[in-house]
């Protein structure tokens, strides 16, 4: 447990230091961040201004931050959990396995150490995420999370982050360099915001796309976490009107169904929870055949 330690510490330090690198973790959420600030965020307002002509413009305004920043919370449970794997891409271009092979650690604990790692970062850099966004909240005037919604979204904030990082270290081990690396990191920041409908509301696009969307564990995912981040900004909107209610959550994929069939919290949970464990398990028998 100390070796593990140790080299989750050494990773850390490793991230955390390239400055340039922690930005770009970032960059998803930061462009989903201005796009919303430019012109996707007035849509939407006059989109629920439309569907709500009695609501106040304060609550349309509260849940349309809070659905954004629960968008920006799933989006960074990935990006960060991939990027905090560049230290591995980097550790495996320069040659340094060889030196690890040749010191006392246990490759077992250097597997460990990586996707650790990649965990932490991707908890902690999520959780500042979801600390911004309440602040910005309270400086618009609106509501917080209450203790037992903050617990809840901690709680999918872990799961995701864990399943995710389960992910990336997966696909990492087929990368050779860091070029290769950063290009994937483009890629998968410019299509994750889509498939976890963060971009837009998945109940804009056709029923057939949103079915495909629904079956990943992305946007599962984003389920979760804006479930407890929107609720009391979406009973305000809504005066707790149970179809009104459950066409915004339908439309904003608070709530998800492949077809005819419901995806409930506890299968997305499930779902994550498979994630995690076939991805770990395939991961780790990566990483130990790349470590040579």
């Amino acid at each position: 447990m100390r070796a593990i330690a140790i080299l989750t510490g050494r990773n850390l330090r490793l991230f955390f230091r390239d400055r340039a690198g922690v930005f770009f973790s970032l960059l998803s959420a930061l462009i989903l961040i201005a796009l919303y600030a430019l012109f996707l965020g007035n849509l939407q307002v006059d989109n629920l201004t439309e569907r709500f002509p009695a609501a106040d413009s304060g609550d349309i305004h509260w849940f349309v931050n809070a659905w954004v920043f629960a968008g920006i919370t799933t989006i960074t449970t990935l990006t960060t959990a991939l990027a905090a794997l560049t230290v591995f891409v980097d550790d495996r271009a320069s040659g340094r396995f060889s030196d690890f092979l040749v010191s006392p650690i246990r490759r077992v604990e250097l597997i460990l150490g990586y996707l650790s790692s990649s965990f932490l970062i991707s908890l902690t850099m999520t959780l500042i995420v979801v600390v911004v966004g309440q602040v910005y909240l309270l400086t618009q005037g609106s509501a917080i999370m209450t203790p037992g919604e903050a617990t809840k979204t901690l709680g999918y904030v872990i799961l995701s982050s864990l399943a995710f990082a389960a992910l990336s270290s997966f696909v990492a081990t087929f990368l050779r360099s860091s070029g290769a690396f950063a290009a994937l990191s483009t890629v998968v920041g410019t299509i994750i915001g889509f498939l976890a409908g963060a971009y837009i509301p998945v109940g804009t696009l056709p029923n057939e796309i949103v079915n495909g969307i629904n079956t990943l564990p992305f946007a599962q995912s984003a389920m979760l976490i804006r479930e407890p981040m929107t609720a009391q900004a979406l009973e305000s909107l809504t005066g707790g009107e149970g179809r009104a209610l459950d066409a915004v959550k339908t439309f904003y994929g608070i709530s998800a169904s492949v077809g005819d069939l419901e995806i409930t919290p506890g299968f997305a949970a499930g779902v994550l929870v498979a994630v995690f464990v076939v991805f770990a398990a395939l991961g780790t028998r990566q990483l130990a055949l790349r470590i040579r």
